[in-house]
Order: structure tokens, then C-alpha cells, then sequence
């Protein structure tokens, strides 16, 4: 926990410059304006650390993991302690984002479990961030650094329950809804409804093929994993387009989507492929089945 950007700048230099002393690989994952002044912070020692922007890596919270894991998987084996500072979670975060972003926070321990050399800092601004966001992370966190006193965080949820799947309740579609039933024989009609829908909303060519991409992986899911069929829905809000794909699936891993298939996987494509394209995609397992909801940014 900080207060400020010049108490970030502080603690979070202080512990890449241990890093740096110990020659612990670090790689620093925030925005551009704090990476400039981490930077400005270290001088010299800037050149030892990796920096890169959440704006690029973290746009979609679910593609975060995976960067890490690269890191981890190039720079670890050595012996050495790994260093790593990632902040998803910042003030402009939509309200769907920061329920992704808490998951994603949660996740972290069951994604590096067994990773005990890598040490990753999770930064909360107390300024600038609403109390319960701040109150959210000492659910999704063991330890919590709090004006320098490290203690474990009583509030921490336990591993057992980070892995049950997501069954947050997802805000209501609208009743104005766009409706289609998923299955086999409908999957090219599905197609055809999402690229008319689309363009109506001024999607863009690009993205429109993005989208399209993602809801055939889904749709196909549903088909093939989900009883057979399905409910898509369509829908705009708040300058985003919507797509939502109900089925009677049951979704059993929590790191869905966030794992990187494996050459030669047979699949396990299609959650990765929409997190890959979508500004965000939210995941739900609930007794009835599963729901995919797939977020496009309009222009």
C-alpha cells in the first residue's frame, strides 16, 4: 500500500535497487508515467531492470499472467531470486475491469504456487483508489506492506478458494437484448448476426473480424463442450459492444484462458484466442452452466 506517487517511487526503487545489488532479474509492469519515473529514480541502475507498460501488456487482464510466466520461464532456473512489480489496478478501470482485475490479483498465487524465488509486488494506491478496491486487496493478497510494516493479511481468501471457478454474479443483459440460439447448424447465422451487429455499432473492419474470431471460438465451445447449444447475446453499454454466449458447460479451471496452449495441444484454443482479441472477456461457473461475455471497445 502507498499514498502518492513520490511513496511509490520510493518503495518500489528501493526494492529493484536490492535486485539489482543481488543481480535478481526484475521486470516492472505499470504505466508509462511511473515507469519514466522509476526510471529517473534508479539512473544507472534503470539499465539492469525490464520495464513494460500494463497499458500494452494489461489492457485485457487476462494476458497478464501469461507475461509473466514468459518472464519467469526465460530468467528463472538460474538460482536466483526473480523481482517483479505489476499494477493493473488503477482509478480509470471500468467497474467490469476491476472485478477481472481482482480475479487476475487472486490468481497470481495459484499461477506461481510453486514458484517460491519470484517475488512480486502488487502496488495500491490509497490516494487515488476507492476504499473498497483497497479493501479488495488484502482478500486477494497473503502479505500486505502497509507504510512499510509487512504483516500477513488475515482477510486473504487461501488458495482453496482462488482455485473454484469464478461464480460472481454478471450484471443483467439489457431486455433490448439481441438474442440467437448457438448451435451447430446455427454457428455461420451466428456469425452473420455478430458481423451485422457490429457494424451497426461502428465496430471497424479490424475489430469486427477480432470479435468474430472470438464468438466462433466460444459458440463452437458451447457446441462441442456445452450441451450442444447455446444462447448468444448482443448488446451496447457505456461505449462498449457486448457479447454474451450461455451454455449448459461446466467450466472447472480457474486459469481458463490465461494459459498459453502448448504446441500441439488439442484444445483449450478458445478462451485464449478471445482473450487474445477482446478488450476484456469475464468467465462465470454457475450451477445452471457457463457464461462467456466477450467486451469490444467502440471507436
Amino acid at each position: 500500500m502507498y499514498a502518492g506517487r513520490d511513496a511509490f517511487v520510493a518503495g518500489m526503487s528501493a526494492f529493484l535497487r536490492d535486485g539489482v545489488v543481488a543481480g535478481d532479474p526484475a521486470l516492472v509492469v505499470v504505466s508509462e508515467a511511473k515507469i519514466d519515473a522509476l526510471r529517473a529514480a534508479l539512473g544507472r541502475d534503470a539499465a539492469d531492470v525490464l520495464f513494460a507498460d500494463m497499458a500494452d501488456v494489461g489492457a485485457n487482464p487476462a494476458r497478464i499472467i501469461p507475461a509473466w510466466r514468459d518472464f519467469v520461464s526465460e530468467h528463472g532456473g538460474s538460482g536466483r531470486a526473480l523481482r517483479g512489480i505489476g499494477e493493473p489496478i488503477d482509478a480509470q478501470r471500468s467497474a467490469a475491469e476491476l472485478v477481472e482485475c481482482h480475479r487476475h490479483e487472486a490468481l497470481l498465487n495459484l499461477a506461481f504456487a510453486d514458484t517460491p524465488a519470484f517475488w512480486l509486488v502488487c502496488p495500491y494506491d490509497t490516494e487515488a483508489l476507492a476504499p473498497d478496491v483497497v479493501a479488495a486487496a488484502r482478500r486477494t493478497h497473503p502479505s500486505v506492506v502497509d507504510e512499510g510494516v509487512a504483516c500477513e493479511s488475515a482477510l486473504f481468501d487461501g488458495l482453496e478458494a482462488v482455485a473454484e471457478p469464478l461464480a460472481e454474479p454478471l450484471p443483467d443483459p439489457p431486455a433490448a437484448a439481441v438474442e440467437s440460439e448457438v448451435c451447430l447448424d446455427a454457428l455461420a447465422a451466428v456469425r452473420r448476426l455478430v458481423g451485422r451487429f457490429a457494424e451497426h455499432a461502428g465496430l471497424g473492419g479490424h475489430r469486427t473480424g477480432d470479435l468474430l474470431l472470438a464468438v466462433n471460438e466460444i459458440a463452437t465451445n458451447s457446441v462441442r463442450h456445452g450441451g450442444g447449444r447455446g444462447r448468444l447475446l448482443l448488446w451496447q453499454e457505456s461505449g462498449m459492444l457486448l457479447c454474451e454466449v450461455r451454455d449448459e458447460g461446466r467450466i472447472t479451471s480457474p486459469l481458463v484462458g490465461r494459459e498459453r496452449p502448448r504446441l500441439g495441444q488439442v484444445g483449450g484454443y478458445g478462451l485464449w484466442v478471445a482473450n487474445q482479441v477482446c478488450d476484456l472477456v469475464q468467465v462465470r461457473a454457475y450451477s445452471a452452466g457457463g457464461v462467456v461475455r466477450l467486451h469490444m471497445r467502440l471507436p
